[in-house]
């Protein structure tokens, strides 16, 4: 419980540490304005909501195509068919692909509209403008180390009983991780946090940095590495670079392994023990700009109602989550 306290507090700390107020390259500000979104469309309030969104996108070179996507969601919804486009296109920049767009049966209204030519015509345009943005050769990196970050933790999957997979992980995966580590440091002082706004990819550096906080209980209370990367995570928060989600998760992972799942500091692994800790999680989640758990909940009730994909990336939650008596 003592553990649970001291990293739940730490998070607080560093991540309230140094916020600008204003700027365009704080990504606190935006996450933040991304909630008040999403309660407008928790009140149904879906025409201010894309209103909020635009007026959000056009003071930020870099948006996530998650919020982009929720965003023309509410126009194809509302049947408004400019602001729709106009998202779509800003989706395509930000490496939405017309294949994916196209199967979305939700957007069958754009689809069918005579514009939809003009959006085919434009793709290959709007494509290149994603593609220029990324850093090819540093995606080719991490994606190599994604790939031996798999077949490294798969050598723990196939072990029966747990304290052969603790003996793999403790004697096998933890020297190959803390290469791992090293590589990213790298990476973080040169280029940056490699998620979706520079290589175009939001899972790679994530699931290096969950398996590392994951290594076993032993390990994890000498490890020093991720206490000492996570400054600069806190850092790439602010600049956009990684996602409140990412962030989540990858301290989640930590707390949840030295806690044998039973605590979570953010909702997305373990459980919510009771209101007490639903405050704490909530001043997590606020800290860096992610949506309470009411908000959560409320959001997956609108999916529900409306048949609208949110994008609500809900951790081992398969609705809405609850907190335990």
């Amino acid at each position: 419980m003592k553990i649970y306290l001291v990293f739940l507090l730490t998070t607080i700390i560093l991540v309230s540490s140094n916020i600008k107020t204003f700027g365009q390259d704080n990504y606190l500000v935006y996450n933040k304005e991304i909630i008040s979104c999403e309660q407008l469309i928790a009140e149904n309030k879906f025409s201010q909501a894309i209103e909020h969104y635009e007026t959000l996108f056009k003071k930020y070179d870099f948006i996530f195509l998650r919020d982009i996507k929720v965003a023309t969601q509410l126009c194809a919804y509302e049947k408004d068919f400019e602001a729709g486009f106009k998202f779509i296109r800003l989706g395509i920049a930000n490496g939405w692909t017309l294949k994916n767009i196209s199967k979305d049966n939700k957007l069958k209204l754009f689809h069918k509209s005579p514009a939809w030519k003009n959006i085919e015509q434009e793709y290959d345009s709007l494509h290149n403008q994603y593609l220029l943005r990324l850093n090819m050769e540093l995606k080719e990196q991490v994606h190599v180390m994604f790939k031996k970050d798999q077949k490294k933790a798969f050598g723990a999957f196939v072990k029966i009983g747990q304290k052969a997979k603790r003996r793999y992980s403790e004697k096998k995966f933890a020297p190959h991780s803390e290469k791992q580590m090293e590589k990213l440091n790298n990476i973080l002082d040169r280029f940056g946090y490699p998620g979706e706004k520079l290589i175009g990819n939001d899972l790679w550096g994530s699931v290096i940095l969950s398996h590392h906080n994951s290594i076993s209980v032993k390990y994890n209370l000498n490890d020093t590495l991720y206490s000492n990367l996570k400054p600069k995570l806190i850092d790439a928060l602010k600049k956009g670079e990684i996602s409140t989600y990412e962030f989540a998760v990858i301290a989640d992972w930590r707390i949840a392994a030295l806690n044998h799942h039973s605590l979570t500091s953010f909702g997305f692994l373990g459980s919510i023990p009771h209101s007490a800790y639903l405050k704490a999680v909530n001043k997590n989640r606020a800290e860096i700009g992610m949506r309470s758990i009411e908000l959560q909940n409320k959001l997956i009730g609108i999916e529900n109602d409306k048949g609208l994909n949110l994008y609500l990336p809900k951790g081992w939650q398969n609705g809405k989550i609850t907190v335990e008596n």
